[in-house]
């Protein structure tokens, strides 16, 4: 498990919503949503609001489909909510997720909206294999929400949103 201090104490990892496939000569980064990734972005964004989570800050990949995620959450969050879109997010490592995370000191919650499989190693480097294993065996599903929390022990997974 990675050793990242808070603050923020609260992370959200959300991996981007199943997207179309690519068009003949269409970027693999311009892939929009696909019409059940739309309404899986929504239903997730409806459960994010039920349970009240309220992310101080949202970094997004650029990648259209994380934008189109993203945007989903933008209708509940608060107004003062700050949303950033980070190239580096796409077809970034493990070290860049984990480094975006940790410079963000000043915020006490962070959401990122990005890709597997490294959105996946994310939670996996936070929390551990073993409670990945137990909490996603068949893995981090689009559209899936992990809310993570600071413990005196480490972080420890909250909670698990998907549609």
């Amino acid at each position: 498990m990675t050793t990242l201090s808070p603050p923020p104490s609260r992370i959200y990892l959300l991996r981007h919503a199943e997207a179309r496939q690519a068009a003949p000569g269409q970027r693999d980064f311009d892939r929009p949503l696909s019409d059940n990734g739309y309404a899986a972005a929504e239903i997730v964004a409806d459960e994010v609001a039920d349970k009240g989570y309220k992310p101080d800050l949202i970094i997004s990949s650029t990648a259209l489909r994380c934008r189109q995620t993203a945007d989903a959450m933008r209708r509940i969050v608060n107004p003062s909510t700050e949303f950033r879109f980070v190239d580096a997010l796409y077809n970034g490592t493990l070290e860049i997720y984990l480094s975006l995370i940790a410079s963000q000191t000043d915020q006490e919650s962070v959401m990122l909206v990005a890709h597997n499989p490294i959105i996946e190693q994310t939670l996996e480097a936070l929390i551990g294999h073993e409670a990945l294993a137990a909490a996603l065996p068949r893995g981090f599903p689009t559209a899936g929400l992990a809310v993570i929390d600071a413990t005196p022990s480490g972080w420890s997974l909250t909670d698990f949103v998907t549609e």
